[in-house]
């Protein structure tokens, strides 16, 4: 036979599936014409059909050298080199083959697939959407798109890029609407966006496609919470852990939104069966915040749940290098950078925005990275003039931020938000920064070998409690908490406008409603009892909250009506209703925190009771600094019977009210100025200290 005829029958035998005796006959087409480009493509592809790759890749590479311009033979060669796992190689002989042919819908999907191997995302992306524009009904097209969007939106979340994460996981939606995976996974970026309620509904979506999962209850119950509908939160937990009685996070969510509800029904056994799986399941997701307010737990529970969380939540960003390296600073002043989200109208622009607007500029670069909603408020704007450059890194990567920050040279990194909502304390996991301090946010440890400090004071945290931080403790000179005296302040209220009765002894409470536990709770029944003219004013956490302590008050035998809830507010009309109190009944196991430094501000005196860990703490070191020791008692019992001293006494009472009054301006509380000057001092000895000792992850 001719070289025509050889090759006609070598390619009938091919296509009807007869492999060796088609490959017998291109071999001898080839033996007598080596330079027959179709014999050469052909017996390519059928070397690569048979698993041969590299003779596949050898004959096809021929065939090209031979007839260039065919994009068949690119298409081919690149199938081989996929195959023998020569991505790159495959991904050029592709673009190759679409330089000829631009319409072809398969070059176009194969392109796709390399690129998707190869780890191409975005690129991938793209081909697959140009095949679909050549084949739109082709079904491996559509799946492969599917899949390569679930891959960009997976990677994009677990980096911390929750735009880019909305943004394919939104396009699988649309693609696949049946598809609840794909609502629940958009759900999870908007919400870490902090847009809770575009994230409820996708989960109520992939609810109705799989009603049965658990985690998709979870999360639906999580973004209810912070949407401040606890009675759907609970019920989102609970339907969570009926089906799955192994969620921890979910049971410890619904303790937790229980105690906001100040519904202690089973609170003593909830909190026991917490605090065992904090000792002996490392793998259970306890969230430290959460249980930092359940009453019992010990400093050394505490160490132990955020070193498992520490392990679960951030164990692969710490084995990766350290994005600080020992280098030379190209800086004069030192650089101190402020990691949080929460420099808004919250409770930390109280804190620390006139300590950020005294810092020393001559001998400090201060910056401020946020990754929260710009709520656009005067508090949000006198924050981004406090500070010598104010960055938001909210539309960033976990990566990308720390890339940043380590970029600015900052020489001391401090996370002012810690583990409580929207934390992102993965940035400090990738050490951009050569000293990195936990302060303010979080009251406790954070577990974590990224955190070398922990900025607190001496009373809060006494030397002989270092076995239970992993940071190293880091001591102001007096309390550990700066206030911002240039709070602004509205006009009095009247009593009636505050629903308050026009006489009668007034206690009051400004905490969260979660950290009211059963025995504090008792505690202030008593007293009520004991002072039959007086009320207690509470602040109205939420509608639940209000009706099951007036359920609680009716069951010690107390007049419901004598708890009487004060709504939330603008900051100066709370602190400016603040003159109706008598005295403030602080909370344990966590104590006031904020809510004391505005009470004593305004000059109500507050007793608080010590307790054992960070968090209960706090407004111990607060009356201190305030130079009212003599308001701290042991125990409760001391504590109640302090309160009853002092409504007892009203000249005592009154003493202490002109002693806030007359020493505000210059006790060490409200010394900001001096506050700002310790905490530069201490920042000096932590860098001096770094070339002594380095911190962990350098």
């Amino acid at each position: 036979m001719n070289p025509d005829q050889l090759f006609h029958a070598a390619l009938n035998a091919h296509r009807q599936g007869q492999l060796p005796q088609a490959e017998s006959l291109y071999r001898q087409l080839l033996a007598t014409t080596p330079q027959h480009a179709h014999g050469q493509h052909y017996l390519g592809v059928l070397c690569h059909q048979s698993g041969r790759y590299q003779e596949a890749i050898e004959h096809i590479g021929n065939a090209i050298r031979l007839l260039p311009g065919n994009a068949d033979q690119h298409n081919n060669l690149g199938l081989a080199l996929r195959a023998s796992g020569q991505l790159e190689a495959a991904i050029h002989q592709f673009r190759q083959g679409l330089k000829l042919a631009p319409d072809d819908g398969d070059l176009w999907q194969n392109l796709a697939t390399a690129q998707h191997a190869a780890g191409h995302l975005l690129a991938a992306k793209e081909a697959y959407r140009e095949a679909m524009r050549r084949i739109p009904q082709d079904p491996d097209v559509q799946a492969g798109l599917l899949n390569v969007l679930q891959a960009l939106g997976n990677n994009a979340h677990q980096a911390g890029s929750f735009v880019d994460a909305e943004l394919h996981f939104r396009e699988l939606a649309t693609m696949q609407p049946g598809n609840a995976a794909g609502h629940y996974n958009l759900g999870n970026a908007l919400r870490e966006q902090g847009k809770p309620a575009q994230a409820a509904e996708s989960y109520q979506r992939a609810l109705a496609l799989a009603p049965e999962d658990a985690d998709t209850h979870n999360n639906l119950g999580n973004v209810w919470r912070e949407l401040q509908r606890l009675p759907e939160a609970i019920a989102c937990y609970e339907r969570a852990i009926e089906l799955d009685p192994n969620l921890y996070h979910a049971r410890v969510h619904l303790v937790h939104q229980r105690q906001h509800l100040c519904d202690w029904r089973h609170l003593a056994e909830d909190v026991a069966e917490i605090r065992r799986w904090v000792r002996e399941v490392p793998q259970a997701q306890v969230s430290p915040f959460a249980f930092l307010a359940m009453p019992g737990t010990t400093a050394q529970e505490q160490l132990t749940c955020a070193q498992n969380w520490a392990r679960n939540r951030y164990g692969r960003l710490m084995s990766e290098a350290p994005l600080y390296q020992e280098q030379p600073r190209t800086h004069g002043r030192l650089h101190i950078g402020y990691l949080s989200c929460d420099f808004r109208l919250h409770p930390l622009a109280s804190l620390v925005t006139e300590m950020l607007e005294l810092h020393n500029r001559q001998g400090f670069k201060i910056s401020a990275y946020s990754y929260g909603v710009d709520d656009a408020t005067p508090a949000r704007l006198r924050l981004e003039k406090a500070v010598d450059h104010f960055v938001d890194i909210r539309p960033l990567s976990l990566r990308e931020a720390a890339q940043r920050i380590h970029a600015d040279e900052v020489d001391i990194l401090v996370d002012l938000t810690g583990y409580t909502q929207a934390s992102r304390s993965g940035i400090l996991a990738l050490r951009p920064a050569p000293v990195q301090a936990s302060w303010l946010g979080f009251p406790g440890t954070m577990g974590a070998p990224f955190v070398d400090y922990l900025l607190s004071d001496a009373v809060i945290t006494p030397d002989f409690d270092q076995d239970y931080y992993t940071e190293k403790l880091a001591l102001l000179p007096h309390a550990y908490q700066p206030n911002d005296t240039k709070r602004p302040l509205a006009d009095s209220p009247g009593r009636a406008a505050c629903s308050l009765p026009e006489n009668g002894f007034i206690y009051c409470c400004f905490n969260q409603s979660f950290k009211i536990t059963p025995a504090v709770f008792a505690c202030w029944m008593r007293l009520l009892k004991a002072t039959p003219d007086s009320i207690l004013w509470l602040l109205e956490s939420n509608l639940g909250a209000s009706a099951n302590l007036q359920l609680a008050a009716k069951a010690h035998g107390v007049d419901p009506q004598r708890l009487i809830f004060a709504p939330r507010i603008p900051l100066d009309q709370h602190l400016a209703r603040h003159i109706h109190a008598d005295l403030f009944l602080d909370t344990l196991p966590y104590n006031a925190h904020t809510t004391a430094s505005d009470a004593l501000w305004m000059g109500v005196p507050l007793v608080t009771c010590r307790g054992n860990t960070f968090a209960g703490r706090v407004a111990v070191s607060l009356l201190q600094a305030a130079g009212l020791p003599e308001l701290v008692a042991t125990d409760l019992e001391s504590y109640e019977a302090l309160a009853l001293k002092l409504v007892s006494e009203p000249a005592l009472l009154q003493q202490y009210r002109k002693r806030l009054a007359t020493t505000r301006d210059n006790s060490a509380l409200f010394d900001t100025a001096g506050f700002s000057r310790d905490l530069e001092a201490l920042y000096l000895t932590l860098w001096q200290a770094r070339h002594r000792v380095q911190p962990a992850g350098c």
